[in-house]
């Protein structure tokens, strides 16, 4: 998720390294803060990789600064990955928001689509937060109030999202919805 999120944001514009974390930590939000530590080694495989390149800067007061931007096959490692996502990437609500924020790389509606579709498929399958033995549990069977409401906060955002896929699918891909 990291790496996707250092290629989709330098796929928009070149940044300096601490610009850079602070768009992949609005991103990310509180859920997963980006550290120093996780994100300059990130950025330096990415690098080694061939992937981006580092520009330095005299700065304005103290130190040189580094402004990173992406090659061609950076670029292309962007669309790639877009493509075909990590089973992951599609089920995990927040690497899902980072592949979403970035999909517009792919010119192609198709593409587009389909990286939706799988998302849209994940959403169908009966899940819950609660099992009786493999029989995913509904709200309404739930005597606690607590495990009630995430079922019930997790149904309606399921709903928003599901609808909004549909219409996005219709829109980038009407024949074949």
């Amino acid at each position: 998720m990291l790496e996707l999120a250092i290629l989709g944001f330098l796929y928009d514009a070149p940044l300096h390294g601490y610009e850079l974390r602070k768009h992949i930590t609005a991103l990310t939000g509180h859920v997963r803060p980006v550290a120093e530590s996780t994100l300059y080694p990130a950025i330096k495989r990415l690098e080694k990789a061939g992937l981006l390149t580092r520009e330095t800067q005299p700065g304005a007061v103290a130190a040189p600064r580094h402004t990173l931007s992406l090659t061609e096959a950076g670029r292309e490692e962007l669309r790639r990955r877009l493509r075909a996502p990590a089973r992951a990437d599609i089920t995990d609500e927040n690497r899902w928001f980072t592949v979403l924020a970035f999909l517009r790389h792919l010119a192609d509606p198709r593409e587009q689509a389909d990286v939706l579709r799988q998302r849209l498929d994940f959403l169908e399958e009966p899940a819950s937060f609660f099992y009786a033995g493999e029989r995913p549990l509904r709200a309404e069977e739930l005597d606690d109030p607590f495990r009630r409401g995430i079922l019930t906060i997790a149904r309606a955002t399921s709903r928003t999202e599901l609808a909004w896929l549909r219409e996005m699918l219709t829109s980038l891909a009407p024949e074949a919805s």
